[in-house]
């Protein structure tokens, strides 16, 4: 075998090098597991016969790993939210037309599959759209989420106020509060609310055409409480506990917990300390205890603390659970018998499943190098069902011998069932870098290599800093995908500096109140032992990152020239315009005092910018408002150390989106995306020209 030219990577796996491939990859999500154990659900993305978007199809896939899986809808609009009713059924949520509408821009509806076979169809559509359906274990009751005017009256007045609103083209939104928008999508004019219905309808309405359920609102009252929150039905149907958003002064809210009648809709809040906050509850089987996150208020000098945490149903003092672990919980299930909780966490570049006793012992259940979503249990307790995903491969249904876990004491590795999609081969491998900061602290990465690399022939390297900043390099992600530069012949270093997710509360302190400092050196300390290896050239390297990462390599501009080429996505550039215009003010002016603000933004470091830089923002975003890439792009042309020329000129290159938000998802503008990207970093890296996508004019 030659040994590949240091320029010319070799044959790489065509979904990395042709990006129209890549797209094209169909994208697992989400797990439903019916209530007797027998039958799975999930969801595949695919690419839209046109190639400009992505349509959601169901799935059903063998628990007992022996079939292939099959698919369950089809329809241009695509359906999402699935979960199962108590007799086996399937319920979703779709905007496919409804046959018994005339409106051809439908809003999503329930529609029920039945476990017997035969057609889905719609069992309740409304003018304001549903969302994913609740359902109880022992229950027909259900429950959906919906939007609701302010003004409305009823049902029929609500759609004659969005007929009216549609038919003049308004689009104006009147807030009175805050905040009014959130990531990517405006808040109102309608307010969430929380509707029940009773399934048995369809069972005494089987001989009408087409029954329908009939809705009862619940939350007549709640206004804007329930924007972007989230909830769950007990098992016997009589009650939902959700997170509700309480409003302070100065335009700052809180989330706390409480619970909702379903017959009755009265309402009682079960988690109101003043000094956290609640997130992801669920209910145990017996119907008594609530398990939720609980997640104390931060300030600028102390990170938040995220633990377990047991409530009654019925009320009562809250209990945390396992207040030794030094893991942030990110997911809870009970197990069948209420014995215990089964938990998800960020540990160490993974994120395992680990059992959680009622005493608070913790004992890691999964033993994979990977990080496990989505997690259901059999209904005898033996099995666990989950998605599994990691740098090698995209999410895909597994089972886990909790049984064998949990008689053991030892973890298990997870047996991959018969899914709806395959792994794309890599064109490279996956290993690991580690080096001990100045204070003392570890700190680890991932590194993809391209195939070949070596001694002879070492590779390019390209520092990947990843966003959050409470987050971890330990998942597949399809929008900041490393194996498509390693398919280039890059080398991709994935590194979790302090800030980092799955190190304990030390790790994420150190690093509070002070991004320029404990998380930059840490990236600069892991670059310096990646780039020690005989497989790296250390004379060409990139860095590059978005969001929070899109900061740090802001940073990283500022204060060092080691990189031929920075890249910076969605990026935060001066820190005291972009905490009051965020979409959530209040949260980052309890992060950002002044005096962080001063001492870590990157735009005070703009004149010792000698790097060129690749500026990417979308309009849409607004985590990371617009004007923050607009703001970089002008001070970068005039006050950086690589100024505008006469002619106007410049080393540095910006790529707008109009219509993207914080990530840039749709596929023809992802695929413009990676492809500007290798451009830049060919032409700053490597010293080669190549062409710009022709899409770009």
């Amino acid at each position: 075998m030659t040994t590949p030219d240091a320029h010319q990577p070799p044959d790489r796996p065509a979904p990395f090098t042709d990006l129209d491939q890549y797209v094209a990859l169909p994208r697992v999500g989400g797990l439903a597991l019916s209530h007797d154990g027998t039958r799975l659900v999930t969801s595949v993305s695919t690419l839209s016969t046109d190639s400009t978007a992505y349509t959601t199809a169901l799935w059903e896939v063998d628990p007992r790993g022996e079939q292939p899986a099959r698919r369950l809808t089809r329809s241009a609009k695509g359906e999402g939210g699935a979960t199962f009713t108590p007799d086996g059924d399937v319920l979703f949520t779709s905007g496919r037309p409804d046959p018994q509408s005339s409106d051809d821009e439908a809003t999503s509806a329930l529609w029920l599959l039945p476990a017997s076979g035969g057609e889905a169809r719609v069992v309740s559509s409304r003018a304001g759209g549903v969302g994913a359906p609740l359902t109880a274990r022992t229950s027909s009751t259900v429950v959906l989420t919906g939007g609701v005017l302010p003004t409305a009256r009823d049902e029929e007045h609500d759609a004659e106020l969005r007929g009216a609103r549609k038919k003049k083209k308004v689009s104006a939104i009147l807030h009175t509060g805050y905040p009014v928008r959130h990531w990517d999508h405006d808040l109102g004019p309608s307010d969430p609310h929380l509707f029940a219905a009773d399934l048995g309808e369809l069972v005494t309405g089987a001989g009408a055409t087409d029954p329908r359920l009939t809705l009862r609102d619940l939350t007549r009252d709640v206004k804007t409480a329930l924007r972007e929150t989230s909830g769950v039905l007990s098992p016997d149907g009589t009650t939902v506990v959700t997170t509700i958003n309480v409003p302070e002064a100065r335009g700052a809210e809180r989330t706390v917990l409480a619970a909702v009648d379903v017959a009755t809709g009265t309402r009682r809040t079960l988690v109101d300390d003043g000094a956290s906050e609640a997130h992801g509850p669920q209910v145990s089987p017996d119907n008594q205890t609530v398990a939720f996150v609980q997640q104390s208020r931060s300030s600028g000098h102390e990170a938040p603390r995220v633990t377990l945490a047991l409530v009654d149903l019925a009320g009562g003092d809250v209990r945390p659970l396992a207040t030794g672990w030094d893991r942030w919980p990110s997911s809870i299930t009970w197990l069948p018998d209420g014995s215990g909780l089964l938990v998800t966490a960020d540990s160490d570049g993974r994120g395992p499943v680990f059992h959680v006793t009622l005493d608070g012992t913790v004992t890691q259940v999964t033993a994979d190098d990977a990080t496990f979503t989505d997690v259901q249990v059999s209904p005898d307790g033996t099995t666990v069902y989950a998605l599994r995903v990691s740098y090698l491969e995209p999410s895909t249904p597994v089972s886990v011998d909790l049984a064998a876990a949990l008689s053991s004491g030892a973890p298990v590795a997870s047996v991959t069932l018969q899914g709806p999609t395959t792994a794309p081969e890599l064109p490279g491998t996956l290993t690991e870098v580690e080096t001990t900061a100045e204070d003392g602290s570890r700190v680890r990465a991932f590194l993809a290599l391209p195939e070949g690399a070596g001694p002879d022939a070492p590779a390019p390297l390209v520092l990947w800093i990843h966003g959050g900043p409470l987050n971890s390099w330990n998942a597949w992600s399809w929008r900041w995908n490393p194996w498509i530069l390693v398919a280039q012949g890059y080398a991709v270093l994935l590194p979790d500096p302090a800030l980092s997710t799955g190190y304990g509360q030390d790790f994420i302190q150190r690093g509070w109140g002070a991004w320029g400092a404990a998380p930059y050196t840490d990236l600069m300390a892991i670059t310096d032992a990646t780039e020690a290896r005989d497989d790296i050239d250390e004379t060409r390297t990139a860095a590059m990152g978005g969001s929070f990462g899109g900061y740090m390599a802001n940073w990283v501009a500022g204060h060092t020239d080691r990189f031929q080429a920075i890249v910076t996505h969605a990026s935060l550039w001066a820190l005291d315009q972009f905490g009051p215009t965020t979409d959530h003010s209040f949260y980052w002016e309890r992060e950002m005092t002044e005096e962080m603000a001063r001492e870590n933004s990157p735009h005070l470091s703009v004149d010792k910018i000698v790097t060129p830089m690749l500026v990417i923002h979308g309009d849409k975003d607004y985590r990371v408002p617009i004007g923050e890439g607009l703001r970089l792009w002008y001070e970068l042309l005039a006050k950086s150390g690589l100024p505008a020329d006469e002619n106007g000129e410049s080393q540095h290159q910006f790529l707008y989106y109009p219509d993207e938000n914080h990530w840039v998802l749709t596929p023809q503008n992802a695929i413009v995306w990676y492809e500007v990207v290798l451009a830049f970093l060919a032409d700053k890296v490597l010293g080669e020209t190549r062409e710009l996508p022709s899409t770009l004019g």
